[in-house]
């Protein structure tokens, strides 16, 4: 299936702890169905000091689940993500607007 969420994409939370939260997709993770978003589903890590780091408590951004996030459009609201041909191009679209999200 065809990627409805990439890195770099601008997206809201549906579900979950951080519901309502907005962030961009650091990296996606297809197989599992995950993604990292910056900012969001946050953990604290606990690392030991070593000669180039600072030991100590760490935020980590942990993944979450694909399903549990919805692309944000160009008014700010979430969207679901639809697939057409342009020329000879398959492109993304929002189906809230119609905007091409890729161009």
């Amino acid at each position: 299936m065809a990627a409805k969420l990439k890195k770099g994409d601008e997206v809201i939370v549906l579900a979950g702890k951080d519901k309502g939260k907005k962030g961009t997709i650091q990296s996606v993770d297809p197989k599992a169905g995950k993604a990292v978003v910056e900012g969001i589903n946050v953990a604290i890590r606990a690392t030991r000091q070593s000669q180039t780091s600072q030991g100590g408590r760490i935020p980590k951004p942990m993944p979450i689940q694909l399903s549990n996030l919805s692309l944000v459009d160009a008014n700010g609201k979430p969207t679901r993500v639809g697939f057409k041909i342009e020329g000879d191009k398959k492109v993304r679209f929002a189906k809230t607007t119609g905007d091409v999200i890729d161009a």
